[in-house]
């Protein structure tokens, strides 16, 4: 049992939060000191949903997450990197997933999201070099900005160096709220 006497109360409003369909708390000044606690130990962030709502960790902790499907595959040489799910088809994985209410919100942050693969061209005097291989991940979170519809964080996973015949090289993962 903590010794810290606000502990109670934030657990309250942590509860208020989860509770409400829009993630509000009330506006005493009790409740908002207790909001200010919560953000500072990082248990609450902005809503991407609800302008004055926030989220919690632990809404958070049991979203689904998104990237290829068939990922592993790939990366254990059972399946074609050709066959790589594509960035749009997880996109509509996570559309789909959403409640009816915010999937107009997510299908507009398609164009930021879902991005083109970079693409290496031939220059006069360099040696051509391939494509990397790419894929989008769709993460439940929120960072210093909230996140797309749903409170998710959006990024890639990008094969820094190798082949499409060699993946164990250096992979990097970019993540954008």
């Amino acid at each position: 049992m903590t010794l810290d006497p606000t502990a109670q109360f934030d657990e309250h409003v942590l509860a208020i939060i989860e509770q409400s369909p829009v993630g509000a708390a009330p506006r005493t000044p009790a409740h908002q000191d207790a909001i200010r606690r919560l953000q500072d130990s990082h248990q609450i962030y902005a809503s991407a949903d609800f302008g004055d709502g926030f989220t919690t960790v632990r809404t958070l902790a049991n979203q689904p997450f998104f990237w290829a499907e068939n990922l592993e595959g790939v990366l254990k040489g059972t399946v074609p990197v050709t066959a790589l799910e594509t960035d749009e088809s997880i996109f509509d994985r996570y559309v789909a997933s959403l409640p009816e209410a915010l999937r107009e919100a997510g299908e507009a942050a398609r164009g930021l999201v879902v991005e083109r693969r970079q693409q290496h061209r031939h220059r006069d005097g360099e040696e051509t070099v391939h494509d990397p291989l790419h894929t989008l991940l769709l993460m439940p979170g929120v960072g210093l900005n909230p996140g797309i519809a749903g409170n998710y964080l959006f990024g890639s996973l990008l094969q820094t160096a190798g082949t499409d015949q060699d993946l164990s090289g250096p992979w990097a993962i970019h993540l954008h709220d």
